[in-house]
């Protein structure tokens, strides 16, 4: 439980921080990420029970990327303290699969 905890506050570090580097995302407030997270997590969660599993492993990175893109645009939706365009999606997504790669999910 704590485990989970300590990844959902360093996800939502992680969303202020891109809201600050990436142009055309924002986040309004750590709770506003925090909630937000919640709901990238959930929509993460559905779109690879509905995709990941019969993705071929050639165009699983591209296809992962535009996935992450796609619920985070979606998100902003849900959730009223972030705001985006779809570049800024694109932009936001692709930074965070680079903190992912130095600092991957299970270490989180």
């Amino acid at each position: 439980m704590i485990s989970a905890i300590i990844k959902l506050i360093i996800s939502a570090i992680v969303l202020l921080l891109v809201g600050v580097i990436v142009p055309g995302f924002s986040v309004a407030g750590f709770w506003g990420a925090i909630v937000a997270s919640i709901v990238i997590i959930g929509l993460s969660y559905l779109a690879t029970m509905l995709f990941g599993k019969d993705m071929s492993p050639y165009g699983r990175g591209f296809v992962s990327f535009l996935l992450s893109a796609i619920v985070l645009y979606l998100s902003q939706f849900i959730v009223s303290s972030i705001d985006m365009n779809f570049l800024g999606a694109l932009l936001a997504s692709f930074v965070i699969g680079l903190v992912d790669a130095f600092i991957p999910t299970q270490f989180r």
